[in-house]
């Protein structure tokens, strides 16, 4: 049977970099013109996306995809954990709901029987239909405690018989330690280990060659680089500890400040990375009432339950904040879950969203009200913008990932469809835009719909209007600059020889 030359990317702890350096690498060997397929066996984040085919999987290996110019496919990421609160998660298994908990016994009752008997599926696949396999692992292989269940680190290495480029965050602080420690807790397991990456170094690498010296003197294994901080390199972020949220308290002259409520349970924080692209545009994160009189817009951002977080508005004071901000002229946009809250009521009758709340207000003024059920949808959507205040009919597209359906309770004429997605109306907005929302993820990575959106929100400030940027070439550029830098800093031939791939 054919089989895919592999590498696999580990790292010293959650944000090393390990994501960064798999999407890289991606695009290099597909530059090379192999065939390349991202992979991470199990990914815990609320961060998805979905595929051509329905279903859902981490966004992480959605952005290695698009680096490695191929498809996105569940089995890049068989199983994802999105958790509902600190003891258990919701399964993804192969992209769809897998009725079984995640809660303390996961690793007893799931990884080492369908967990791992899926892996190997995966991998048998990957095997037959690509050339090359960039794996990535999560967390830390050193974390002793888990590594008798683990199937995400060591175990798959084993499985595919993969060597190991280990990954630190040199700007966190204690790289070194971090590394030798690692290294030191794997046992049998560090002879995999043919490679280090320092990563995330700041300021003149000449002053790190002291480091990388005693690490491989310490370790007996090679460094194979050491990665600048490439704060010019946009790629979208795995989870929400690489969102950099702006932290401003005044409004600069010349730029939008939009505040995205950060919530406890915050979900698909991807939905705003196309912002980044736009020069004017600020990020910030919305946590205190008193912030709203800074802020050109609110986005309500999706969450992985609407109900708790809708409570949390309410709680916090936000919600009546968000309520005034809106009446006084300031423009809001929900996303999902967001879009859910913005209506007028939310019932969770049958306890889906949440265990305690059968049923919840909304923030308004929108006439409709969301119902949770027991299926889910997950679906690639495209289609049209339609509200009547859009010159034309721009096109959208998107995908769908939610629980709930949201109906209109009544016709008001301040309200119309946002958008027609695969011939059915999607979301709401009034006639001026300044209350809005949807289902469709992604919507803002429309660069029409996005640059329109703004365009009001400038004119609205007395700014002058810009012409849209193209986010598409925007974010292949990014992967071919990342692509670049790891070239320069990266001995790419040693690792070809440890993958016992041909440089082409």
């Amino acid at each position: 049977m054919k089989q895919a030359k592999g590498i696999m990317v580990q790292g010293t702890s959650s944000d090393a970099g390990k994501s960064f350096i798999t999407t890289g690498l991606c695009r290099i060997f597909s530059d090379m013109g192999y065939s390349v397929c991202p992979f991470k066996s199990q990914n815990m984040s609320n961060n998805s996306c979905v595929t051509p085919d329905g279903l859902e999987m981490g966004r992480a290996q959605g952005v290695q995809a698009e680096a490695a110019r191929v498809e996105p496919a569940a089995y890049m990421n068989p199983i994802l954990l999105k958790p509902r609160r600190d003891t258990s998660s919701e399964i993804v298994l192969l992209g769809k709901v897998y009725d079984a908990p995640c809660d303390k016994n996961y690793y007893k009752d799931f990884t080492l029987t369908k967990g791992l008997e899926t892996l190997r599926a995966a991998l048998s696949l990957i095997d037959e239909q690509y050339e090359v396999m960039v794996c990535e692992g999560a967390g830390s292989p050193a974390e002793v405690n888990l590594n008798k269940g683990e199937i995400v680190n060591m175990r798959v290495a084993r499985e595919a018989d993969m060597p190991v480029l280990l990954v630190a965050d040199v700007d966190r602080g204690g790289a070194i330690a971090s590394v030798v420690g690692t290294l030191e807790l794997l046992g049998e397991d560090k002879k995999r280990v043919k490679g280090i990456i320092y990563n995330k170094f700041r300021g003149d690498l000449s002053l790190f060659e002291d480091a990388v010296k005693f690490t491989e003197e310490k370790t007996g294994v090679k460094v194979v680089g050491v990665m600048p901080y490439l704060t010019n390199v946009v790629i979208e972020g795995e989870d929400i500890l690489s969102l950099n949220w702006a932290k401003g308290d005044k409004l600069s002259e010349g730029q939008l400040k939009i505040g995205v409520v950060k919530f406890p349970r915050l979900s698909n924080h991807t939905d705003l990375e196309a912002f980044r692209f736009e020069s004017d545009v600020e990020i910030t994160e919305l946590t205190e009432a008193k912030q709203l009189s800074q802020l050109d817009a609110v986005i309500l951002p999706g969450t992985k339950s609407t109900v708790l977080d809708m409570k949390y508005l309410l709680d916090s004071g936000l919600a009546a904040a968000i309520r005034d901000f809106h009446e006084k002229g300031g423009t809001v946009y929900g996303l999902c879950g967001g879009y859910q809250m913005l209506g007028e009521k939310i019932d969770d009758s049958e306890l889906r969203d949440n265990e305690t709340i059968p049923e919840i207000e909304g923030l308004g003024p929108p006439p409709v009200i969301t119902a949770f059920g027991t299926e889910k949808t997950t679906i690639r959507r495209g289609g049209k913008i339609v509200h009547p205040s859009f010159a034309e009919q721009l096109p959208v597209e998107g995908y769908e990932i939610h629980f709930g359906e949201t109906k209109l309770l009544r016709e008001e004429p301040d309200f119309c469809p946002l958008f027609e997605l695969d011939g059915h109306n999607d979301g709401l907005g009034d006639k001026t835009l300044s209350c809005a929302g949807s289902y469709l993820h992604n919507a803002f990575h429309n660069d029409g719909f996005r640059t329109e959106w703004l365009n009001r929100l400038r004119v609205k400030r007395g700014l002058p209007e810009r012409k849209a940027v193209d986010t598409r070439a925007a974010k292949d550029a990014a992967y071919d600059a990342l692509a670049a830098s790891a070239r320069e800093h990266l001995d790419l031939d040693y690792i070809l020889e440890v993958m016992g791939l041909e440089k082409r």
